[in-house]
C-alpha cells in the first residue's frame, strides 16, 4: 500500500492511495513519479526506499530518531491520515478482506480530502461520484476479479 500526501497552502493537503505489491525502491519511485510532478518538494522520513528521490524532486528528510519537526520538514499530515486509516480499519470495519482494501482506502481518502467541507458538500460530492455507476453483487464480493492473494 502506498499513500501520498500533498500539502496545501491552507493546511488542507490532499491524499492519494494505491495498493502496491512491493515496497522496494524502484516500485516506490515509479509510483511517486506517476503522482508527483518533478521538481516538487517531497518530505519524508528516513525509510530506505525513499533515498534517491532527490534526483527528480526537492527531497527533504526528517530523522524521527532525532526530532519530529524541523521548520517545514515533517510528516505530521500524512501520519495523521495514517492514524485515522488504521483506527477505521481496526475499530470500525474490524474484518477487512484483502480484495476490498482499495475500497476502504478510497473511502478514507475521500473523507480526509473533504474534511474541510460541510456535511452537505461532502454528501453532494459523494452522490455526484456515484450517479450513473453500477456496482454488481459479483463485483462487490470480488467474484469477477482475479485473486490478489494466493494460498500456498
Amino acid at each position: 500500500m502506498r499513500i501520498d500526501y500533498v500539502r496545501g497552502r491552507s493546511r488542507g493537503g490532499k491524499v492519494t492511495t494505491k495498493i502496491i505489491a512491493e515496497r522496494d525502491k524502484s516500485t516506490l519511485h515509479g509510483h511517486v513519479a506517476e503522482c508527483i510532478e518533478a521538481g516538487t518538494t517531497v518530505y519524508s522520513d528516513e525509510w530506505g526506499p525513499y533515498t534517491g528521490l532527490n534526483a527528480n524532486y526537492i527531497h527533504q528528510i526528517i530523522n524521527h530518531a532525532e526530532k519530529y519537526v524541523d521548520g517545514q520538514v515533517h510528516t505530521n499530515g500524512i501520519e495523521n491520515f495514517w492514524s485515522l486509516l488504521k483506527r477505521s480499519l481496526s475499530g470500525t470495519y474490524v474484518s477487512v478482506e484483502p480484495f476490498h482494501l482499495f475500497r476502504y482506502l478510497d473511502e478514507q481518502s475521500f473523507r480526509f480530502n473533504a474534511r474541510r467541507g460541510t456535511d452537505a458538500s461532502r454528501f453532494m460530492e459523494a452522490v455526484q461520484n456515484i450517479v450513473g455507476k453500477r456496482l454488481t453483487y459479483q463485483h462487490l464480493i470480488g467474484a469477477d476479479a482475479p485473486a490478489l492473494v494466493t494460498a500456498t
